[in-house]
C-alpha cells in the first residue's frame, strides 16, 4: 500500500490520526446506511414482486376476456365499444426521502370512480363487461407498482453507490492512513535514535577534553 507524501513531522501526524479518525467514523456512518438500505430493499422488493403477481394475474385474464370478446364480437363494435374511457383517474406524483434517497410516491387524487361501461349492451359481449371491470379493478395495483419499482430501482443504485465508497474507505483510504502514520512514527523514531546518538558522542567528546 504506497503512503501518502508528507512530510514526516508530528503535526503531520497528528493530522493524519484525524483524518484516519474521521475515515473510520465514515466508514461505519456509510455501512450502517447501506445495510439499513438493504433492508429496506428487500422488503420493498418482496412487496414488488407480490404487487407484480397480482398485477399479472388481474392482466392475464382481462386479456384473456378480450381474446374471448374479440372472437365473438364484430371487429368494428369491439373498436366502437372501446372508443370512450370506463373510468377515470387522477394521478398526484410527490416525492418522499428513503435514507436521503428521493423516491417517489403516486397519489390517486380524489379517488377512483366506479367502473362505467360506455357503451349499450346489445353489440357486446358479458366476456368484454368482464375485461373492463377487471382492467379498472387492475388500476390502483399497477400505480402502487409503478412507485414500488421505481424506488426499488433508485434504491438499488444508491446501494451500489455507497458500496463503492465503503470500499474504497475500507480498502484504500484508511489502509494508507495507517500505513502513512507508520510510516511517519518510523521516520521520527529513526530521527529521535539519531539525535540520541549524536547527543551522546557529543557528551563523551566533552567527558574527553574534560579529563
Amino acid at each position: 500500500m504506497a503512503v501518502l507524501r508528507v512530510n514526516p513531522t508530528r503535526m503531520e501526524m497528528t493530522l493524519m490520526k484525524r483524518r484516519l479518525a474521521v475515515a473510520r467514523r465514515g466508514h461505519k456512518l456509510l455501512k450502517d446506511k447501506r445495510d439499513e438500505m438493504v433492508r429496506r430493499f428487500i422488503i420493498l422488493a418482496r412487496e414488488t414482486a407480490r404487487l407484480r403477481r397480482e398485477a399479472e394475474e388481474s392482466l392475464g385474464a382481462a386479456l384473456r376476456d378480450f381474446a374471448l370478446a374479440r372472437a365473438v364480437m364484430e371487429p368494428g363494435a369491439l373498436s366502437q365499444a372501446l372508443l370512450y374511457p370506463a373510468r377515470r383517474a387522477q394521478v398526484s406524483v410527490g416525492q418522499a426521502s428513503i435514507l436521503s434517497v428521493r423516491v417517489p410516491v403516486y397519489q390517486v387524487e380524489g379517488g377512483m370512480g366506479e367502473t362505467v361501461l360506455p357503451y349499450g349492451m346489445a353489440d357486446t359481449s358479458a366476456q368484454l363487461d368482464n375485461a373492463i371491470r377487471t382492467m379498472g379493478e387492475a388500476l390502483p395495483s399497477l400505480i402502487a407498482l409503478a412507485e414500488k419499482e421505481k424506488t426499488v430501482a433508485l434504491l438499488a443504485d444508491e446501494i451500489q453507490k455507497t458500496r463503492r465508497r465503503v470500499n474504497a474507505l475500507e480498502y484504500v483510504m484508511i489502509p494508507r492512513f495507517e500505513e502513512t502514520i507508520r510510516s511517519i512514527a518510523m521516520k521520527l523514531e529513526e530521527n529521535d535514535r539519531g539525535a540520541l546518538t549524536r547527543l551522546m558522542k557529543v557528551k563523551e567528546m566533552l567527558r574527553d577534553r574534560e579529563g
